[in-house]
């Protein structure tokens, strides 16, 4: 096993400098990619962040004549409305920000890592790379999923739910926008569950017998949170969220220890 690369000399100020100058970095990057994204949002906003507010949006054709999308359905659409001054001021501002810190995070992990590197040892070094890839790909695997399936299928469901015929739904921008993050970020956060039992596992916090023998009380906990998240009565709606949670559950399942 190596010893780590750090030098033994260093001060206690001159690793304080270093980590200045990391965070200096990891700042004007998240500046840049915020105003990469504040420049093209108008482009973005209309045709990605919206695109589940209209009726030919992938997830909709693919449920098509399911309880998310009737048949004959194809006039649906989301009208937003402002009910606050600065609202779209604000918002502008804050998806670019948001945006930046998801699609930045690689990044910015990276320069993280390179200041903790020369104090890791060989092994250690092997098991953070794969960490940090596996991390990187479940969290935008599970932004992928909030996006095209948890996501449109609660809006178009919510939207379109009437608890009496005389109530007509404006959704506002804030409430859209607030959803909109939630649930993905959410889902991206969701994904990272194999990562942290992999983590636990290897510190002998958590073993596969765990997982055999709650099984069915995680999928009855499941169920109640793909309901929480969908409140649908249909059974095909329902399983579009429980299926990615309870694939997870296993997976977490594969990856850590026997014993």
């Amino acid at each position: 096993m190596s010893r780590p690369t750090t030098p033994a000399d260093k001060s206690f100020w001159g690793h304080l400098d270093d980590l200045r100058t990391v965070l200096i970095r990891m700042a004007i990057v998240l500046v840049v990619f915020m105003a990469g994204f504040f420049y093209f949002m108008p482009w973005l906003f209309d045709n990605v962040i919206l695109a589940p507010c209209h009726a030919g949006f992938p997830t909709y054709r693919l449920l098509d004549g399911t309880v998310v999308a009737p048949a004959g359905g194809e006039g649906f659409e989301v009208k937003l409305i402002n009910v606050r001054l600065a609202s779209q001021f604000f918002t502008h501002m804050s998806l670019s920000f948001w945006l930046a810190i998801v699609f930045a995070m690689p990044v910015l992990i990276y320069q993280l890592w390179g200041f903790i590197r020369p104090a890791l040892y060989d092994n250690e070094l092997r098991g953070a790379r794969t960490a940090f890839a596996f991390g990187s790909l479940m969290f935008f695997l599970g932004v992928a999923v909030g996006y095209f399936a948890v996501f449109p299928v609660t809006l178009r469901f919510l939207y379109t739910y009437e608890l009496s015929g005389s109530i007509s739904n404006m959704l506002s921008l804030d409430s859209y926008i607030d959803t909109f993050l939630m649930l993905n970020l959410m889902m991206g956060l969701a994904f990272e569950l194999p990562l942290l039992a992999w983590a636990l596992s290897a510190v002998g916090l958590l073993h596969r017998p765990f997982f055999n023998r709650y099984r069915r009380h995680a999928i009855v906990v499941l169920l109640i949170l793909a309901a929480f998240i969908t409140p649908t009565g249909d059974p095909f709606t329902l399983l579009v969220v429980f299926l990615p949670l309870y694939l997870l559950y296993e997976l977490s399942a594969l990856l850590v220890k026997k014993e």
